[in-house]
């Protein structure tokens, strides 16, 4: 049976950057990534990429201190709890900055490139793959034997 709360990502993808946890869209991701690192289990995976990076810079976090505390074991819900009294962003400011990742797409010409050959390598028959999350939703069913 697929236990999704084991920390190995060589097994499973972790969760779409769309799921939210405190109303920090990606974070339930990133901290499958933490775990998965911390196990030795991260796979294809990259821990502090672009979009870990973008949650770093928002909330003041680093990708060190988020590493230490996903250590010690705690729920999503103590991580949480943890993210929010170590960083001074305001409940209207998470929402904004969550519509905005929900959107984020390339910006720039090679940008751009990138991820029309991203889409063409894993689904050439694809029209909705619009922005960063649904490539990775999208790579991550491809990437566990699904047909893009």
């Amino acid at each position: 049976m697929l236990n999704l709360a084991n920390a190995d990502l060589t097994q499973h993808p972790p969760r779409s950057p769309r799921v939210q946890l405190g109303g920090f869209v990606h974070l339930p991701r990133l901290l499958d990534k933490a775990r998965a690192l911390n196990a030795g289990k991260v796979g294809e995976y990259h821990y502090n990429c672009p979009l870990d990076k973008n949650f770093f810079a928002f909330t003041g976090i680093t990708s060190e201190a988020i590493l230490a505390e996903a250590k010690k074991g705690g729920s999503d819900s103590e991580m949480l709890a943890w993210v929010r009294a170590n960083t001074q962003v305001l409940p209207s400011e998470i929402a904004a900055w969550s519509v905005w990742m929900r959107t984020n797409a390339p910006g720039r010409t090679a940008g751009h490139e990138w991820f029309g050959e991203a889409i063409k390598a894993c689904a050439p028959d694809r029209d909705d793959i619009f922005g960063f999350f649904d490539l990775l939703d999208m790579d991550d069913y491809v990437s566990f034997g699904g047909k893009g």
